[in-house]
């Protein structure tokens, strides 16, 4: 008779930081590629506001959609904890770095895009990898 291993994503504190990690890596490489844009192809600084704005929206929207993804249930919740935990992060490092937390409104942000990622991961096709 086989044993079943129970899987690591049923772990909340797991599922959460790893989500969280990865929509962190995404958030930073959004980042970098937009601000490429930004400096090479459009020479100016007129949209630094807007593509700040999209990045941390991708960051949200890929941590919430990994922690659905994964874990199968709680979409909505997962991928607003998600969002909360990467603002906490964004603003432990704004605070370390420039005295000062970010703004509420990255807060809203965070938290709707990981919701949205956390709905849309938990109604996706199920990983072959967990099958």
């Amino acid at each position: 008779m086989r044993r079943h291993r129970q899987s690591p994503w049923s772990n909340t504190l797991f599922s959460l930081g790893v989500s969280v990690l990865c929509g962190s890596a995404a958030m930073l490489a959004s980042a970098a590629v937009l601000s490429a844009l930004s400096y090479f192809v459009l020479a100016s600084t007129q949209f630094i506001g807007f593509f700040a704005a999209l990045s941390a929206a991708v960051g949200g929207f890929t941590a919430g959609y990994i922690c659905g993804r994964y874990r199968r249930r709680f979409g909505l919740l997962g991928g607003i904890a998600c969002g909360a935990l990467l603002y906490g992060l964004l603003s432990a490092i704004g605070t370390a770095s420039l005295g000062a937390p970010a703004d509420i409104k990255k807060l809203l942000l965070l938290t709707v895009a990981g919701a949205a990622g956390g709905v849309a991961g938990v109604n996706s096709k199920r990983p072959r990898s967990l099958t």
